[in-house]
């Protein structure tokens, strides 16, 4: 009995916490408190509801770099983090630790090797990084003499299941879904949750930004670097790339992005470094961008204008030039889902640009880097790993559920739920609070504002009372502190403490740094079920644009102002 009680406790820790209870005195102790756990786990049985975590995947930090993952959990922590060292649940920090190790040692032992004989249950909150890059990567990959990418109404790794010589007709339409490329698998949820042709366009960007035969003398390009000026925060130098996808798109050209500043530091490595291509996939082949950069080197080519660079543009064109119109004008019929003083805004001035706006950043994001999954990871875990450790202890049976060796899952497993996203607590609401020198381009208004936004959100959907607060003034912060009702998530960087630009706000961030939170909280706020902004603020625009080609539409837009051009 006592073997097996201390069997079952491996399950839930590290063998590192077990190597202080070899000692039989230590043993009857631990025996001790199993029986109170037991006790404890049967009250809460009573007490909690059971839930299922969304997915089983286990987090994978293989290649990125340790020492800047190891750093940036130093830089990116959470409030849930604060409240370890005060919870009385030793079995819960226990397996939070256990999933700490796994998530910031594994990088350093090849395979992972040192944790295959661990039973810790698995962090429904964490996304195997490796895994979901290798998916990502043969999706992002034209099929041998064929046009599209292996697309399919099958996601995750659904499609490469092993299809019998019964399964003839099945795999006939198959191919016919994968010949018409109608299903770009970044877009989620239904046509009516997106922007309108929102799949459509994302297919169209693809195909244009991925030309079957580089080399072809018909194909055409625009090489450019990221906007790089102090003024420029990334949410500006985000918008003048969208602006040069719609001029290579005009002129039937290939967009080759070149050096982007924010991934010039040390964490970005080899090819990646000083890339977009650092923390989300490149937005054309390896193919077509060296193809690009050796006709830089040709005179004549640069002067019959085969290749141009963005000095060949004007400022106007780049920033307020011509949306594409090869799909018509979808924004036209765009559905009225933005509030803004208790009433939505059904058409203004520049919704053409707000549609192009959302599919342009929507496809330069599409797909994350394996660097970019880590630090989500690592956002995720830090916020929000105590909580799926007391629902995955909570909702598990005496003898709990243990992570499997990969070639021990089961195909449901191996198949239907690869697909899954990471957990989240939900209904999240994201809000970004933009103060400080913005004051200058739009109107301002303080926290108490959002806040009665937020509010109004709660009468209609009563459980909810989480937010992802994001933003660079420390009085907020403070001032979040005072809503005892609800509970609030924010990366722990140094704040602003009265009015500085946002130029000399980042510089005293350091690079890496400011580039990197920014990006979590981009991505946690297009993945929240809701969103309170400014649509004046540039970054606030954005994340409403990746929401609304990322199934989110219905869910709505509450902003304090808008945007100054309307």
């Amino acid at each position: 009995m006592e073997g097996l009680n201390q069997k079952s406790l491996e399950r839930v820790v590290s063998q590192r916490a077990f190597a202080m209870s070899s000692s039989f005195p230590c043993q009857i102790c631990v025996m001790g408190f199993l029986c109170g756990v037991c006790l404890t786990s049967l009250f809460l049985s009573f007490s909690f509801s059971p839930f299922s975590p969304p997915t089983m995947a286990a987090a994978n930090n293989g290649g990125g770099d340790s020492k800047s993952i190891l750093k940036e959990r130093e830089r990116m922590m959470y409030t849930e983090r604060s409240n370890l060292s005060d919870s009385n649940d030793d079995k819960v920090s226990l397996l939070y630790d256990a999933w700490s190790d796994f998530l910031f040692n594994k990088s350093s032992t090849k395979n992972g090797a040192q944790f295959s004989s661990i039973n810790v249950p698995n962090a429904p909150h964490l996304e195997n990084c490796k895994s979901t890059v290798e998916i990502s990567q043969r999706l992002d990959t034209r099929i041998f003499n064929r046009s599209f990418p292996p697309w399919t109404i099958w996601k995750g790794n659904l499609d490469e299941l092993p299809l019998s010589e019964n399964d003839e007709q099945l795999q006939y339409y198959r191919d016919q879904i994968i010949s018409q490329g109608a299903y770009p698998p970044w877009i989620t949820g239904s046509d009516e949750e997106n922007y309108p042709l929102t799949r459509k366009v994302q297919r169209d960007l693809w195909l244009h930004q991925h030309p079957t035969n580089c080399s072809d003398p018909s194909v055409k390009f625009l090489l450019a670097d990221w906007e790089r000026l102090p003024g420029f925060g990334i949410g500006a130098q985000i918008a003048g790339m969208c602006g040069l996808l719609a001029i290579a798109i005009n002129e039937k050209r290939v967009l080759v992005t070149g050096y982007f500043n924010r991934a010039d530091h040390d964490a970005c490595k080899g090819s990646s470094h000083a890339s977009w291509s650092c923390y989300f996939f490149p937005e054309t082949s390896g193919e077509c961008r060296v193809r690009a950069l050796e006709l830089m080197q040709d005179k004549v080519a640069r002067e019959k204008g085969i290749i141009t660079v963005k000095d060949n543009y004007t400022s106007r064109s780049i920033w307020t030039g011509r949306v594409p119109r090869r799909w018509g004008s979808p924004w036209s019929i765009m559905q009225p889902t933005t509030e803004i003083n208790g009433s939505l805004i059904s058409r203004h001035r520049k919704m053409d640009r707000r549609w192009w706006r959302a599919q342009a950043v929507r496809y330069l994001m599409r797909y994350q880097s394996e660097y970019t999954c880590n630090l989500m990871n690592i956002a995720r875990h830090t916020s929000f790993g105590l909580e799926a450790a007391k629902i995955v202890l909570t909702s598990s049976s005496s003898e709990h559920r243990i992570v499997q060796e990969l070639d021990g899952k089961s195909t449901i497993e191996r198949y239907v739920w690869s697909n899954e996203k990471a957990w989240i607590p939900r209904p999240l609401l994201s809000m970004h609070i933009r103060m400080g020198d913005k004051a200058c381009e739009m109107k301002v208004v303080g926290f108490e504002e959002y806040m009665h936004l937020a509010e109004k959100v709660r009468s209609r959907f009563p459980h909810m009372n989480t937010v992802w607060l994001s933003t660079e003034m420390q009085d907020v912060i403070d001032r979040s502190k005072s809503y005892k009702h609800w509970k609030f998530y924010y990366t722990n960087v140094t704040r602003q403490r009265g009015n500085m630009t946002m130029a000399n706000y980042e510089s005293s961030l350091g690079r890496e740094t400011s580039t990197n939170y920014p990006i979590v909280n981009f991505l946690m706020a297009a993945e929240a079920d809701f969103f309170i902004g400014a649509l004046g603020s540039t970054w606030c625009f954005l994340i409403d644009g990746m929401r609304n080609t990322g199934g989110k539409v219905m869910s709505g837009y509450l902003s304090v102002n808008k945007d100054r051009f309307w």
